[in-house]
């Protein structure tokens, strides 16, 4: 096998994943804000419109299994960034639209959010599938975890770029600065993923069709055990995804800006989380080098952080935990993408879009529920109790027990998936 994507490659792949996050984070964290402090919208609203856009990535397997079939991915990539950038300029055009007539808003909500979804979907799968065909298996785990570390990067660059341009909060300036950073971010895209596909090998294709290959994928222990794992784990995450920036406007009274620019300190915490990993595995040996051992103390760290955070009140440093909780995130997420990287190419690329579609479709029913939920949740809660520090703490009290139940498929998944086992070898 040829040597694959240089380091150079990789760093430029990385930039899609900055890119796509750049946008992201402004219609899960951003706009979600706006909706329901400044727009005075209920909670449900938005995690209603976030589930549309993960419901919408049901179709990853999908995707992934024609990027195992088809020819080149770069098509798949730029064209999924156009229709993310269209999705992300049409929510905050339809945050506008709200005070038109909420019929008229909602409309243009579900449109945008359904372009989100589609986008995502078709870069970030042709991304992953991409980069485990044509990274080295002996980089594969590296190269997983610089790709999200740059798209962590794109969170927390955006949030903090965009928390000192929004206040103070208007309409006009919410589209203004939303609709110049998702054509930033796809101008970038197109730039980094330019080329990259020029002279590679000719790749491996399936021939099996669709509903087979993915039998063949679920009938596999290791790819099913971890399906499992990225569900659970991710709904907890995505519990309180929609809820944190509310959370500190309704509870600590920060400003949109204030609040935006916390979710950078959390994004911040993860990319320390994904470094520490990084190292440990490069370096460290036994137990501080297992990816195991970081996907269950992750899961339990950060299931300790939202503990701490259902309690807290004016005048606790709502910087800090925000940034310890990004931590524990980012520790398990790391493990989980690198693990991810290894076993989607355990016996060649032809099946690898199929793992990497299964494994996104996952994650996306675990955010569309884990959004909802905590949203919901939010609102029952503060509509019987009055109270909305209680509504908040109750979902960061669920999602810790989660992430708790998390942790314990973790450890149960089988064998450190940084081993490679031959096909048909059980954990």
């Amino acid at each position: 096998m040829t040597q694959g994507l240089s380091w150079i490659g990789i760093f430029r792949l990385g930039l899609v994943q900055t890119a796509l996050g750049a946008i992201v984070v402004l219609t899960t964290s951003t706009i979600n804000r706006a909706m329901v402090v400044e727009m005075a919208l209920p909670a449900t609203l938005p995690g209603l419109l976030v589930g549309i856009h993960y419901a919408m990535q049901l179709l990853r397997p999908r995707m992934g299994h024609g990027a195992d079939t088809g020819g080149r991915r770069t098509p798949w990539i730029i064209g999924g960034m156009a229709v993310l950038a269209l999705g992300g300029a049409g929510a905050a055009l339809a945050t506008n639209l709200f005070a038109v007539g909420f019929l008229v808003g909602t409309l243009a909500a579900v449109l945008a959010f359904l372009l989100i979804g589609a986008g995502v979907g078709a870069a970030g799968t042709a991304l992953l599938t991409l980069l485990s065909a044509e990274v080295a298996p002996g980089r594969r785990a590296a190269a997983g975890t610089i790709v999200w570390l740059m798209m962590i990067a794109g969170f927390a660059i955006t949030a903090t770029i965009a928390g000192r341009l929004l206040d103070p909060f208007s309409p006009e300036r919410l589209l203004g600065v939303v609709a110049g950073i998702c054509l930033a971010a796809f101008l970038l895209a197109c730039v980094a993923v330019w080329g990259v596909e020029t002279g590679m090998r000719a790749k491996a294709r399936s021939e099996v069709p669709f509903r087979e290959a993915l039998r063949h994928v679920w009938a596999e222990a290791a790819s099913r055990q971890f399906t499992i794992f990225v569900f659970v784990s991710m709904l907890a995450y995505a519990t309180a995804d929609l809820v944190l920036e509310p959370f500190a406007g309704e509870v600590f009274g920060l400003t949109i800006g204030q609040s935006t620019a916390l979710a950078g300190q959390q994004h911040a915490g993860v990319a320390l989380g994904m470094v520490l990993v990084a190292l440990a595995g490069s370096l460290g040996r036994g137990r501080f080098g297992s990816l195991r051992a970081w996907r269950v103390g992750g899961c339990i760290f950060s299931a300790l952080m939202l503990a701490v955070l259902a309690g807290a009140r004016p005048g606790f440093p709502l910087g800090a935990g925000f940034f310890l909780l990004g931590i524990g995130n980012g520790a398990f997420a790391a493990a989980a993408i690198a693990s991810m990287m290894q076993l989607a190419g355990r016996d060649g690329e032809e099946r690898a879009g199929m793992r990497m579609g299964l494994w996104g479709a996952a994650q996306a029913i675990a955010f569309g529920l884990g959004g909802l939920l905590g949203t919901v949740l939010v609102d029952l809660v503060r509509a019987v109790t009055g109270s909305a520090p209680t509504a908040y703490g109750l979902v960061f009290v669920v999602e810790a027990l989660i992430f708790v139940a998390a942790a314990v498929l973790a450890y149960r998944v089988g064998a450190d998936p940084r081993r490679v086992l031959p096909e048909g070898v059980r954990a």
